[in-house]
C-alpha cells in the first residue's frame, strides 16, 4: 500500500497564509466588538478600524484568481464586499460621533456585530 503525499506549492501556501490573516481580521473586529457589547459600552475602537482594513486588503487579495482551478463566485464576493463597506461606513460614522458627543448610538454600534457575523457567516454556508 502506497501513500500519497500532496505537497502544496508555494502559490497555495501564500493563498493559506492569505486565508488565516483574513480569518484573524475577522476575529479581532468581531471580538473587540463583543468585548464592547459584553461590557455594555457602546462604542467603536481603533482596534475594530484596524481589523476592517485587515479584512478588506486579504478579502481584495483572495478575490483574484491566484491561478485556482475553480471558478471564483463573484456574487458572493461582491456581497461581502458591500457588507463590508457598510461596516466601514458604521465604523467611520460611529468614531465621528463619538468624537463630537462623547457617545454612540445602539442603532450603529450593533449594526456593526451583526453584520461581522453576517459576513462570517456568508464565507462558511455560501458555496
Amino acid at each position: 500500500m502506497t501513500h500519497r503525499v500532496h505537497t502544496l506549492s508555494g502559490m497555495e501556501i501564500l493563498r493559506s497564509v492569505v486565508v488565516l490573516v483574513h480569518l484573524v481580521g475577522f476575529a479581532i473586529l468581531f471580538g473587540a466588538w463583543v468585548v464592547e457589547a459584553v461590557s455594555r459600552r457602546a462604542r467603536v475602537t481603533s482596534l475594530m478600524n484596524y481589523a476592517l482594513v485587515i479584512s478588506l486588503v486579504t478579502g481584495l487579495a483572495l478575490s483574484a484568481p491566484w491561478g485556482l482551478d475553480h471558478e471564483l463566485n463573484y456574487a458572493k464576493i461582491g456581497i461581502k464586499l458591500v457588507v463590508l463597506l457598510v461596516i466601514g461606513a458604521l465604523l467611520g460614522i460611529g468614531s465621528a460621533r463619538q468624537k463630537r458627543n462623547g457617545s454612540l448610538s445602539p442603532a450603529i454600534f450593533w449594526p456593526i456585530g451583526i453584520l461581522a457575523l453576517l459576513n462570517a457567516g456568508l464565507a462558511v454556508i455560501w458555496h
